[in-house]
């Protein structure tokens, strides 16, 4: 009996049968599926990124330290007339100590005080004249001479740097209108005020105390423009033999050097 070879029908789940239902279509889609997956493990492999750092601000520096000491000028604006240091007036023999500046302004000019402190004392003298003294931190007083008037601060009374303290004038053994200005440490030797006025100090170091205290050998010859009335009581010889233009000299006839003490 011969073979016969049937046809080998097609299954309902061979590939054929299940290209011809369209599987194609979701082969090509089961491939997309896996490649897409296959991307997402991809992405899953790599390493997160790193987290947005927001930047850094550097701290602002702190504020410097306020300074230690600040100083202004008594008369903001003027200059001095006379310097601290030896000096002879001529109607004096010989020279001595001017232990303070000399700043010449009208009569009623403001004077302030200089750094901030107490008012000590007040009151007239036959030198000084109308005086205010105030005493500020680490022992250093100011005196405000040759006054007009104070400005009514009873002892005691703080100021601020720059308070108005007295008014310039004419008072005591003066040559005109002008103040004299000193300023003294903590052991009431004199320094030089024009090392100070106008001037601030980081720290006390920096302070110039050992320049300040000293005093030159030169002796100053003042001219000056008006006689005290009391020296003019005692001397007036001289006093005319000035007027008319007489200086005051060093020995051998040289003269130093002439300092005016003007009015305003």
């Amino acid at each position: 009996m011969a073979s016969r070879v049937l046809a080998a029908t097609a299954s309902p789940y061979s590939l054929a049968a299940f290209a011809a239902a369209g599987g194609a279509i979701v082969v090509w889609g089961m491939v997309n599926a896996v490649t897409a997956i296959g991307a997402m493990n991809a992405d899953l492999d790599k390493p997160a990124p790193a987290p947005a750092v927001a930047p850094v601000t550097a701290p602002e520096p702190p504020p410097p330290p306020p300074p230690a000491f600040v100083f202004d000028a008594p008369l903001p604006g003027r200059v001095i007339n006379s310097p601290f240091g030896l000096r002879q007036m001529p109607w004096e023999e010989n020279g001595r100590l001017h232990e303070g500046v000399d700043i010449a302004a009208p009569a009623g000019a403001p004077v302030h005080v200089v750094t901030d402190g107490i008012v000590t004392r007040s009151g007239v003298s036959g030198s000084y004249g109308r005086f205010v003294e105030v005493a500020h931190k680490d022992g250093f007083r100011t005196l405000y001479a040759h006054l007009g008037r104070d400005a009514g601060l009873k002892r005691g009374t703080y100021v601020k740097r720059g308070t108005t303290v007295a008014y310039v004038g004419n008072s005591g053994r003066s040559t005109g209108s002008h103040l004299h200005f000193e300023l003294r440490n903590k052991a009431g030797k004199p320094l030089n005020p024009a090392l100070f006025m106008g001037k601030t100090f980081a720290e006390k170091d920096d302070l110039p105390l050992k320049a300040a205290a000293k005093v030159g050998r030169k002796v100053r010859l003042a001219q000056v423009s008006r006689w005290p009335e009391g020296v003019k009581a005692q001397m007036p010889g001289k006093m005319a033999a000035d007027d008319e233009g007489v200086v005051t000299r060093v020995k051998g006839g040289r003269i130093r050097m002439r300092i005016n003490v003007v009015d305003g």
